[in-house]
């Protein structure tokens, strides 16, 4: 089994304390998205996952508990991109204080098991291509010597939530010409710098350019830092153009307090206050506590080490 940990809300930022804790327990209660009464209990333990995947912007509560993994296996997809307060209101300074988080973990996992996203890329009168480029180069003269891989993607505007954001922000709809003249222009800047460059779930195809299709969950990755063969199919719950293998995410819609205006997980600021109100750190439950009302099955799991 791979754990997303997690794609719906950064856990690392504002829940690392309660994963540590369920980690220690060895179970997880994760509340269905589509049928908020169905929660599964999942057992976390060595013997049965595989891997982990940490997504976050900002992972720095986990910087000094990184030890209490020593029995798993795991990479971070982090992502660090150039706006400010006005599209990604709650984060910390990029520099110092984002750019030394990534640092820090690559200096204690290493450099194979850190992926600088630079997505959604967003276009407006602000951040304009020009802005991008000069922006991305910067990150990579800092980042270059810490990772081996950068993901890119643009923002996808079909999201629920994402429609009204981009009205605010007032974007710049981009053909797919302009995707790729933007890309072909970041992917010789990540090659300068010795940078593998894929794309997350885009439609376009820019191999020519030395830009693959990522796997953002990737059992290709996994495999070589377990050093044994992963036969984990692809994940057929995600968009066609999605690369990643099948996980299970133990994050909630509705609860990041990073307050990205392009994020896709987050569509009710009222609901995340009153989502983050609850998060009680013993609970089993990211959020809240199981009611009469709920039914909890124990999902079946099992690694897929050969």
């Amino acid at each position: 089994m791979i754990l997303s940990v997690s794609r719906r809300t950064d856990i690392p930022a504002f829940f690392s304390d309660w994963f540590f804790n369920r980690m220690k327990e060895g179970y997880v209660l994760v509340r269905n998205p589509m049928n908020f009464r169905q929660v599964s209990r999942i057992k976390i333990t060595p013997d049965v996952v595989d891997g982990i995947v940490f997504w976050t912007k900002n992972p720095t509560p986990m910087l000094t508990r990184l030890n209490e993994l020593q029995d798993y296996t795991y990479y971070f997809q982090f992502s660090i991109t150039p706006y400010g307060k006005d599209i990604e209101q709650n984060l910390p300074p990029k520099n110092p204080d984002i750019l030394s988080a990534f640092k820090k973990i690559s200096e204690i996992v290493g450099k194979d098991r850190i992926i600088w996203r630079y997505d959604p890329i967003l276009i407006n009168t602000k951040y304009s291509a020009a802005y991008h480029i000069r922006a991305f180069e910067k990150i990579a003269t800092e980042l270059h010597n810490y990772t081996k891989k950068v993901t890119i993607s643009f923002i996808d505007t079909n999201y629920r939530g994402l429609k009204s954001s981009a009205d605010k922000v007032n974007l710049t709809t981009l053909t797919s010409e302009m995707q790729k003249e933007l890309a072909y222009a970041l992917a010789a800047i990540a090659h300068k710098y010795n940078l593998t460059i894929d794309t997350c779930a885009e439609e376009i195809d820019l191999r020519e350019h030395g830009i693959g299709k990522a796997r953002c969950l990737d059992n290709r990755l996994f495999s070589r830092l377990l050093s044994c063969n992963l036969n984990i199919e692809k994940d057929k719950n995600q968009r066609p153009e999605c690369g990643c293998i099948s996980s299970i995410d133990i994050g909630m819609y509705n609860t990041c307090m990073n307050g990205c205006l392009y994020c896709y997980a987050n569509y009710n600021k009222k609901t995340v206050a009153n989502n983050f109100a609850n998060h009680t750190l013993l609970s089993p439950l990211l959020f809240g506590e199981i009611s009469p009302d709920d039914k909890v099955t124990d999902r079946i799991v099992k690694a897929y080490r050969t």
